[in-house]
């Protein structure tokens, strides 16, 4: 057993300590930050809330103490400790939330673990502080040691401290190991028989690697809970076959699930009104409809009903919810009563809408679900399928999903879902798993992608996406995920959603931001559903071409010019076009094809085949499968034809597996040749990603994150220009001192007011200089005359003043030494409300702007993003030297954009950058201007200690 437990801090005074210097005033101990309340979910899936502790959980305290064994109190307290004295109760519960902080995990409103840090500035060391958690017995070995102590350390980083002490117990070397396996490099002394350990709490390479491996282990565990259950209740489930829960029920005991089903639909006894309505006599009121009652009947579908989950006498692991969306808190509190682990609700009536009260019900769903430990597909889903023959579970309102394959398929769609099912099976595109989350309140995306990439019967990935809930995480999770397994998407849902429910979810994405994001991350971002399906029958029954090199092979010249055409657009090089004409005959494609797998210098095939007339297509098949499969075959090279213009694979070139479907080795026909061209195409584009070095964040040298923090929260305390809420653009020279911490040098300037300082300024910084108006109207328009440049002497810059003072109005100009010339770059960060911090670049002006020629990267940037990035406006080449112009230092822009990225990264406070102009020429990237907002963190789910979304 797991002892998640460690002493108390030491004793203190009945007073709680005085606040270390510079620290600010202790907050109410009912006054602490909102987003420190967080869902997470434990190593076995289930969910877990915390919070800040506060008075009112005295009792709750008292309660949980007493539950513990004696060997937990003993590992806790350092001895038996039966109870805990009021003094030490009330020190616990009332914090506040700087000095010291508490945070309670509960379960359905019961405290299951503690954590506890109090600063140790009255003990002399003002960056430290003692940690210290204890967790139920019955909870231990969930992992809520680890969730505990990455929420505290990332409460105590916000209140300044920088180090965790702990005392612990030398016969608990386990408690030892929580803070080793979290990647914290530990300072070990003995003393008799406890062991002190110390550490730096800083996020480091390693301790984000070991979080985001428990994140992976966690939520993949939690999605396997619900596409694997022993169990299924179906409540709701009616005996009118019109009924949805009918259909539900219908469907699993069709698909064969391998456990128990359990038909829920109400009392023994229903009151209703008679299916006729009262008649409408002539000029009187409608009469009202009369009542009936009647027995529910005892089973649905042959199969046993009972009034509520709570009835059924074995465990049940998934609850399918077909009720009314009235109805469906009554439900829920039955499944907490029960234990359900899982719920998937198809009914509607929530968030989809748009309306606030339907929102305000989805959002109370949620919370009660997760308070209970639960997890949540929809609402508004069509449901949940396992094709794995050990669970078989049809849980959908389609009554025909695809066969056993080795793709899985997230939709969140409900209402397109039926009909994309349908249309995977008509094209033979075998599922493992397939999940539709309707208004995705809980479950998402991600959560999927989490479990695939540990599923060994998932090969191939499709998502059909209306929004993305937290795009960062998505990103990361795409990007590591994208390195073993294809994921092709269609982003879906621009502008289709009115403004309550895209502003709800966060939906609508600039769709060149959402591609950037998609390609970063190694997604294959397709536009139609066809596309989708085009490229999973590449991508599940052919391997990935190694290099760019195609042949196309057919019987007519126009098919094989429409393929050629649209391969060579996508990147992909015709090394020529065999036409064998409309006779050739079946030895004569199998000897071409056979040809053109054996060749070294090919890559990947395309055979396009219009059959003679009144001659059967059987043979081209045969050929292919034969070419395909000869000894000199490289198993390694795609083949894709146009076989009859069927879309899928025809039985002639499946090559079968259990059941019939098609595995490895078949072959996919297209429609037309442009679609088995792109879909080709777009697997080299994948294989060629795949083939670039992995995407690594490197902190540059010589940054100061520390001191930058401590400069943000100064300068956000202070007068600015208050451009939203809370939020404060910082002054020239702010800006730049700013991103000196991060080894970033504005050119040197002076701000001056009059003609003596621009004279004295220019005399410090050394001639020549640039005098520059400051307001934005003017600031970096050289086409407006905002500044005078090369002044060589005083009183040109006088002269300079003077004019400027006169033409702009500012009553602030700069003063600024003369940079390198060179062409004129712009860098942006802004903080998107739909996506998280977003990096662009691209040349600087107005003629650059209005054209949006721009590239975009999400941050934090790797190296190869940051080279990426540079390369990707249509204007680069004029950074490489164009026309005879001397090349610009692009190691100097790739240096510069990783230190905004790591400065954006390391402080969420900072809510914008722009520096704008940056000269990129042979001597450097000078930036010549930098402005920078700052303002209340926002919402960064995929940043800190893990939660749910």
């Amino acid at each position: 057993m797991t002892d998640d437990t460690t002493t108390a801090p030491d004793a203190a005074p009945a007073d709680p300590p005085a606040a270390v210097a510079d620290q600010p005033e202790p907050r109410s101990p009912w006054d602490y930050p909102r987003h420190w309340i967080a869902d997470v979910l434990a190593s076995d899936g289930g969910v877990v809330h915390l919070r800040p502790i506060v008075p009112d959980d005295a009792d709750r305290i008292v309660a949980f103490h007493s539950k513990l064994s004696e060997r937990t109190r003993y590992m806790r307290y350092f001895g038996p400790t039966p109870t805990l004295p009021p003094r030490e109760v009330a020190r616990m519960t009332t914090v506040d939330h700087q000095q010291r902080v508490a945070i309670v995990a509960e379960l359905g409103g019961e405290i299951i673990a503690v954590g506890i840090y109090e600063g140790l500035g009255f003990d002399g060391k003002p960056e430290s502080a003692e940690v210290a958690f204890v967790v139920a017995d019955e909870h231990q070995g969930r992992g809520l040691g680890p969730i505990l102590l990455e929420h505290l350390a990332g409460a105590a980083a916000e209140n300044g401290f920088t180090r965790f002490e702990a005392e612990v117990l030398s016969e608990n070397p386990n408690m030892v190991a929580v803070f080793r396996d979290a990647g914290y490099q530990l300072a070990r002394s003995f003393d008799g028989s406890t062991v002190h350990v110390e550490f730096l709490i800083d996020p480091t390479e390693a301790l984000l690697s070991v979080r985001n491996a428990r994140e992976r282990a966690s939520e993949a565990r939690s999605v396997a809970n619900l596409l694997r259950p022993t169990s299924v209740a179906v409540i709701g489930a009616s005996t009118d076959p019109n009924k949805v829960g009918n259909a539900l029920l219908a469907n699993i005991i069709a698909g064969g699930f391998t456990g128990p089903v359990f038909p829920v639909n109400g009392p023994a006894r229903i009151e209703e009104e008679e299916p006729e309505p009262g008649r409408r006599g002539l000029g009187r009121e409608p009469t009202p409809a009369r009542r009936r009652t009647r027995e529910r009947p005892p089973s649905v579908r042959g199969i046993r009903a009972y009034e509520t989950v709570r009835d059924i006498p074995d465990p049940v692991d998934l609850a399918v919810v077909a009720v009314p969306a009235a109805r469906v808190d009554d439900v829920l509190d039955d499944c907490l009563v029960k234990g359900v682990r899982t719920l998937v609700v198809v009914s509607s009536g929530f968030g989809e809408s748009g309306e606030e009260e339907g929102l305000e019900n989805e959002r109370r769903l949620v919370a009660q679900v997760r308070e209970h430990g639960m997890r949540l597909v929809g609402p508004n889903a069509l449901g949940v399928a396992n094709n794995d023959p050990t669970v078989a579970l049809n849980a959908t309102l389609a009554p025909r999903i695809p066969g056993a394959g080795r793709v899985g398929f997230f939709c969140q769609s409900g209402a397109l879902g039926i009909a994309i099912l349908d249309t995977a099976a008509r094209r033979q595109i075998g599922l493992s798993t397939f999940a539709s989350a309707g208004n995705r309140a809980d479950v998402s995306g991600n959560d999927l992608l989490q479990y695939w990439d540990t599923d060994a019967t998932t090969d191939v990935i499709l998502l059909y996406l209306e929004s993305f809930g937290n795009p960062r995480k998505f990103s990361r999770i795409s990007r590591r995920v994208s390195r073993s397994k294809p994921i092709i998407a269609v982003k879906s849902g621009r502008g289709a959603m009115t403004p309550v429910r895209a502003a709800r979810s966060a939906a609508t994405l600039d769709d060149q931001i959402a591609r950037m994001m998609l390609e970063q991350a190694g997604v294959i971002q397709v536009d139609t559903i066809p596309e989708l399906f085009d490229c999973a029958a590449l991508f599940a029954y052919q391997p990935l071409p190694r290099g760019p090199r195609i042949r196309i092979i057919g019987n007519s010249s126009v098919l094989g010019s429409l393929a050629a055409d649209t391969a060579r657009n996508g990147g992909l090089e015709v090394v020529d076009t065999i036409d064998l004409g409309a006779g050739a005959s079946e030895e004569e494609f199998e000897s071409t094809v056979s040809a053109a797998m054996a060749d070294s210098g090919v890559d990947g095939i395309i055979v396009v085949f219009v059959p003679p007339v009144a001659v059967g297509a059987d043979w081209h098949a045969r050929a292919l499968m034969a070419a395909a499969n000869t000894p000199d075959a490289d198993a390694d090279k795609p083949i894709v034809t146009t076989f009859l213009a069927v879309d899928g694979i025809p039985p002639g070139l499946t090559r079968p597996g259990p059941g019939g479907m098609p595995t490895k080795g078949s072959i996919p026909s297209y429609g037309s040749p442009e679609r088995a061209a792109a879909a080709l195409a777009r697997a080299w584009q994948y294989a060629r990603w795949r083939m670039r070095p992995e995407s690594v964040v490197h902190r540059p040298e010589g940054t100061d994150p520390e001191a930058a923090r401590m400069f943000v929260r100064e300068a956000m305390a202070g007068e600015g220009v208050p451009e939203q809420p809370g939020e404060r653009l910082l002054g020239h020279v702010e800006s730049a001192k700013l991103l000196r911490w991060y080894g970033i040098d504005v050119v040197p300037f002076r701000e001056v007011t009059t003609m003596h300082e621009a004279s004295g300024a220019a005399r410090d910084l050394g001639l020549p200089v640039a005098v520059k108006a400051t307001s934005d109207k003017w600031r970096g328009r050289l086409d407006r005359e905002g500044a005078r440049l090369d002044l060589p002497d005083a009183t040109s810059v006088v002269t300079a003043f003077a004019e400027l003072t006169e033409l702009t109005g500012d009553r602030v100009l700069h003063v600024q030494k003369m940079a390198p010339k060179g062409v004129g770059t712009v860098i942006r960060v802004r903080d998107d409300p739909s996506f998280g911090s977003v990096m662009s670049f691209g040349l600087s002006g107005r003629t650059f702007d209005l054209l949006g020629d721009h590239g975009y990267r999400a941050v934090p940037l790797s190296e190869l993003d940051a080279r990426e990035l540079i390369e990707e406006p249509r204007s680069a080449p004029l950074l490489s030297g164009y026309r005879g112009e001397a090349p610009a230092d692009k190691e100097a822009l790739v240096d510069l954009l990783l230190r905004i990225s790591t400065l954006i990264d390391d402080i969420p406070e900072v809510r914008e950058v722009v520096c704008d102009p940056i000269l990129a020429s042979v001597d450097g990237a000078a930036v010549l201007n930098a402005r920078i907002r700052v303002g209340p963190v926002p919402d960064r789910r995929d940043t800190g200690p893990r939660r749910l979304g």
